[in-house]
């Protein structure tokens, strides 16, 4: 379900922000917004800062969550093109293989970590502009095997394989667009502080800034190689973005 489009200026940048009402998805909506540009919000529930929402149903699967996405930022762009494409949706989940939720656990991720970043690649091919920018959320931990969290890792590790691939020649993407992938550690988030409430905050990035950062890699001010993956690392309260 889509809410009405708000008239915006046609000079006005257009993001896309798939997950706008998470905990990260928010104050990227907002980050947006502050350097006024127009954004189209898509999660499961509203975002009221946004300008227009794509509201998706739990029972659609995954085909049905792509085409509805797709059908309904036609109707909002009237076949206009975007500057910007975020997917910021996501989740985390622990367990080795003797987990007796590995198989639900393993479903859960594909769906909030490779289902999410398949449906916006698919978007980036027909709705981003030819320079457009698309961006990724991987994992720092998923550059290696992460036995204590199986589900997590094989998903991310599967948005970093993504990411290499929409960057190749060939693979639909548009041809001067810009792909890349962030790697957090661990995201300054309300629900990460409710669960580790005794963590060292200052290894954390804050969502604050890190969506700052995403803005000025879509505004073309600090955009990287196209298939790059950045770390964000976080250290006494400092976050450096370190290209692998």
């Amino acid at each position: 379900m889509a809410s009405a489009p708000s008239a915006s200026s046609p000079a006005q940048k257009h993001a896309v922000v798939y997950g706008g009402s998470g905990g990260l998805g928010v104050q990227v909506v907002n980050a947006f917004k502050a350097r006024n540009w127009s954004v189209t919000a898509v999660d499961f529930r509203e975002n009221p800062a946004a300008d227009r929402n794509i509201v998706l149903d739990f029972s659609l699967v995954f085909e049905e969550k792509g085409k509805t996405v797709d059908k309904e930022l036609r109707a909002f762009t009237e076949g206009a093109k975007v500057d910007a494409i975020i997917n910021v949706a996501g989740g985390w989940a622990g367990g080795n293989l003797l987990d007796d939720d590995l198989y639900k656990n393993v479903t859960l991720m594909i769906s909030q970590s490779i289902n999410s970043s398949v449906i916006t690649a698919k978007l980036s091919a027909t709705h981003l502009k030819e320079d457009g920018f698309l961006l990724l959320v991987g994992a720092d931990a998923a550059k290696a095997g992460t036995p204590g969290m199986m589900a997590y890792g094989l998903a991310k590790a599967a948005v970093h394989q993504l990411v290499a691939s929409i960057a190749a020649p060939g693979s639909g993407f548009p041809a001067q667009g810009t792909v890349m992938g962030i790697l957090p550690v661990t995201l300054d988030t309300p629900m990460n502080r409710k669960f580790m409430p005794d963590a060292d905050f200052s290894s954390w990035t804050p969502l604050n800034e890190l969506s700052y950062k995403i803005v000025g890699w879509a505004e073309g001010a600090e955009r990287v190689e196209s298939g790059s993956l950045i770390r964000l690392v976080t250290e006494g309260g400092n976050t450096n973005y370190v290209k692998l």
